[in-house]
Formats: C-alpha cells, structure tokens, sequence
C-alpha cells in the first residue's frame, strides 16, 4: 500500500466530478473552474462518451484524475483495465470490493508499475440502502457491509476505499490513519434524514441528493475522518461554480490537522 498521495494538501482533498454525458460539458465545468481546481473524477458515463483522451488531457494540463471505474470483472481483464489507467496518469482508480480478493489483489499487483497510481476499493454504492442489499442476499446493513468489505480491501493491498459520508467515521476508527477514505454523495446544504424522507435518501439540499441514498456535508465527512470527498452537481450546476468549490475548500481547510486520522500521509500537515 502506498500511501503519498499526491494530491494530498487540503485543497488537493477536493475532488470534482465530471458527471456529464459528453465532453464538451465537462470541460465546460473545468474552463469555468480553471486554476481553482486540480483534481477531476471521470465516470462511466464520460469515458464511455468521451473516450479516454479527455483523461489524458486533463492529466497532461496537471491535473488529478481519479477514473472512477467500478471494476468488476475476472482478475486478468482487471489488471489490464488498471495499467490502462496508469498508462493515462490517472492518480486513483476503482475496483469493486464485492468482487472479492483476486479481483482487488490483481488491482493492486497491476498498479505497482505506476507510482502514482492508487487503488481503491468499492465498497458500498451510495444509491443502496439496507434494502437494496437484501435484494441481491446480503443481510447486513449498509455500515456493516463497507466496513466488512473495507476489512477486506486492506488485506489485498488496496490504498483505501469509497464509501458514503455517513461511514467515514466507522471505517476511520477501523482501518487507522493511513488508508485514504474517499467519499462521493458530499452536497452543500445537506441535512441527512431516513432514507425515503424528502429528496433521494432523505436529503434536502439546494443542489439535490444527486440519487445518493446516503447523502453528507464536506463539513462531516472530513470531521469523520474522510481522506477526500467527491462534489459533483453541487459545484457542477451551482450559479457561481468557483464559489461553491471555495465553500468545500473552507471545509477542507478547517478540517486538516483536526479530524481523526488528519495528520496522515494522506492529508495536510
């Protein structure tokens, strides 16, 4: 597990995603943010658009690139879809922790060839609820499940995990300072509620839930612990975007050196 992470300032702990069906709306949002931000999440979505050029030229302008990619595959097709990754100067990647131990130790063995490249584990996608698993056999509740799928990721090597806002602070205290914890479903505004009550997940928010069943605030996901958070229509469709991303900015800031698990290699100071 290598834990230097490049971007690992306060303001490097912002990630925006670029949650758009095609290319010329994704750098639409990175011309309006301009030198504000260095750090990029690239889904399914845009990549399957955009193809992977769009990648390679924002880490060509400096920038970060997470390829929030989800593998979820046989190991050797995985391995070959994390040296691509590297091959792009994609900082962080996704593999599904449902996927199990091969799958996420081939990540991790396939990774060593680019330094800068971290692996992530999946582990809970912020649209499932309690429900949801049950649907598909698991009878744990969510928690229960990112933590036990977190426990295993470690075990494969993986640099850290992604899980909602709302787990941050239990996967903090289970795994210790070092594993990045990257936490997509960050709204401005949110106020968590039951998951059902109000917008998606219980969230009211000026920016929506995004279909995030288990929405938070930067504000608590970093006082929980979490390494980096992901913003996405939050920042994306706000009126003034360099101003919303000050907002999360701020909460980063406030948050370096004070949350648990702050002063590790992942993070400031």
């Amino acid at each position: 597990m290598n834990t230097d992470f490049p971007g690992s300032d306060a303001d490097g702990r912002v990630i925006i995603a670029l949650d758009f069906a095609d290319r010329r709306s994704a750098e639409g949002l990175v011309e309006r943010l301009g030198a504000a931000c260095s750090s990029y999440k690239i889904g399914l979505e845009l990549l399957t658009s955009a193809g992977p050029g769009l990648a390679r030229d924002l880490v060509g302008r400096g920038n970060e690139v997470f390829l929030d990619l989800k593998l979820f595959e046989i190991p050797n097709s995985v391995a070959g879809a994390v040296r691509a990754a590297g091959a792009l100067g994609a900082s962080m990647v996704t593999v599904h922790g449902m996927g199990g131990t091969g799958i996420m130790a081939a990540a991790v063995d396939a990774a060593r060839e680019f330094p800068r490249l971290r692996v992530l584990a999946l582990t809970v996608v912020t649209s499932m609820t309690g429900s949801d698993l049950a649907d598909i056999g698991v009878a744990a509740d969510p928690e229960e499940q990112v933590l036990r799928l977190a426990r295993l990721a470690m075990r494969a090597g993986c640099d850290g995990v992604v899980a909602s806002p709302r787990e941050a602070g239990s996967l903090r205290a289970a795994l210790g300072p070092e594993p990045l914890i990257v936490t997509p479903g960050v709204t401005l505004g949110v106020t968590p509620g039951p998951v059902g009550a109000g917008t998606a997940g219980g969230a009211t928010a000026a920016g929506g839930a995004g279909g995030h069943a288990r929405p938070g605030t930067p504000e608590a996901a970093f006082a929980a612990g979490a390494s980096h958070v992901v913003v996405g229509r939050s920042v994306a469709r706000a009126a003034d975007p360099v101003a919303a991303l000050g907002q999360v900015r701020a909460a980063a800031r406030e948050a370096a050196g004070k949350a648990p698990g702050a002063r590790g290699p992942h993070s400031a100071g």
